[in-house]
């Protein structure tokens, strides 16, 4: 099969899980619940760990990386706080959701599926192998990806019309990632330092609105199941493809 075969496949798991975040939005505190769950183990079962991988390889130092992290983490909550998303009290939180916090964590989502498809499209420029094996993982989790997007968009406010058109934009990434290496190449060392800030973009995601929201009115161990579950659901994937 061909990288851009893959890459479609990847665009209709991320569409399915976008629509099924549509249809089932009445139960956000459930979706929100295993996303928070998903978001963080994407960060220390996926995302860090390659970072290290890029520094052992090219005997780079991780401490870059590390750095970019925290500059990810605090980047996203500067903004937050610059467009007044909430207050120093955590039970008026949800109160304070803006719009344009939606399109910033869904832009960034977007911009980590088109980072998925540029791996579909250096594995295939290395084996045939290698990249079925990366196809099959982003595939995977792609289906998480849609659903994250949507349920970011929903969660800051945003019209289902304006969920579904960023979902489309996250949809069609890996399209244009698999397009994108056979135009140019991403240095390592600039790639291992946007990891590292997209992680700890994650992160804050994760653990800063995502898990107070899920749990600021409905607070149960359904609820937190859910969030084990989606870490857990990411473990599998990261570990068995």
């Amino acid at each position: 099969m061909s990288p851009f075969l893959f890459s479609f496949l990847a665009f209709i798991s991320t569409f399915l899980g976008g629509l099924f975040g549509i249809r089932y939005r009445e139960r956000l505190h459930l979706i929100i619940s295993f996303t928070a769950g998903v978001l963080l183990a994407v960060c220390f079962f996926d995302i860090v760990p390659e970072m290290f991988a890029i520094a052992t390889e090219h005997h780079s130092d991780i401490t870059t990386g590390l750095i970019a992290v925290v500059v990810g983490f605090l980047a996203i909550h500067i903004l937050e706080k610059a467009a007044v998303i909430h207050g120093s009290h955590e039970e008026s939180y949800k109160e304070h959701r803006h719009p344009l916090v939606g399109y910033i964590g869904a832009s960034g989502l977007s911009f980590h599926s088109f980072l998925d498809g540029i791996g579909i499209g250096l594995g295939f420029h290395v084996s045939s192998h290698i990249g079925t094996l990366i196809a099959i993982a982003v595939i995977a989790h792609d289906f998480s990806d849609g659903l994250n997007t949507v349920g970011y968009m929903l969660l800051n406010r945003n019209s289902i019309k304006k969920a579904l058109m960023l979902l489309v934009v996250d949809a069609v990434m890996p399209i244009l990632g698999v397009l994108a290496t056979y135009a140019f190449t991403i240095p390592d060392n600039i790639l291992m330092v946007y990891l590292g800030f997209f992680a700890g973009f994650l992160l804050y995601i994760g653990a800063s609105d995502l898990l107070p929201e899920a749990h600021s009115k409905k607070s149960s161990w359904n609820l937190l199941a859910l969030t084990v579950l989606g870490a857990l659901f990411i473990f599998i994937v990261s570990r068995f493809t």
